[in-house]
């Protein structure tokens, strides 16, 4: 449900960026781990990059246009697919109408283990604004304008990152805190 939540508030994100790292042609070259990645660094970039483009495709999002749902599903794998499948196809048919953008805060990797990197997000949803088709406010009066949040990326077998879930911050952290 949190991961359903956090779909609807954030159908209309922006921000997308890749990260990456050039090392000198006289260092040596880090032997890549099982997952991919040379490094802890490399898979908290991956990670970031792969949640970034989420929050991109989120932004992109015309819930009255099926077609703009496609980018988004082709980042996320797992039961957070299922359920933004479900959650987007849900708007679309109740004419829900999304507008403003969610911004990213702040990113900050928190562990990385074997094929999964976690992230804690910090994302200001104050412009963000959800109605359904009679345009009645579907976001709760009491949100916050900062969302904390802790993002799952898993590595596929063939390389990819792919979002795997979104829950609340952990230990209850709160953005600003």
């Amino acid at each position: 449900m949190t991961a359903r939540r956090s779909a609807a508030l954030l159908a209309a994100t922006a921000l997308a960026a890749a990260l990456t790292a050039c090392a000198p042609a006289s260092a040596p070259t880090p032997s890549p781990t099982p997952t991919g990645f040379a490094s802890e660094e490399e898979a908290f970039a991956a990670a970031e990059a792969t949640y970034r483009a989420y929050v991109d495709a989120l932004n992109q999002v015309d819930l009255s246009d099926p077609a703009t749902f496609e980018p988004l599903f082709a980042i996320t794998t797992g039961e957070l697919n299922d359920i933004d499948r479900k959650s987007f196809s849900q708007l679309h048919a109740d004419g829900a109408v999304v507008s403003g953008a969610t911004k990213i805060v702040s990113i900050t990797p928190l562990d990385h283990e074997s094929t999964e990197t976690r992230l804690a997000i910090c994302l200001d949803v104050s412009a963000v604004e959800l109605k359904d088709a009679d345009g009645n406010s579907l976001v709760q009066e009491d949100r916050p304008d900062l969302r904390a949040e802790t993002a799952t990326v898993e590595r596929t077998p063939d390389g990819e990152s792919k979002l795997a879930s979104i829950g609340d911050g952990v230990d209850g952290s709160k953005c600003g805190e």
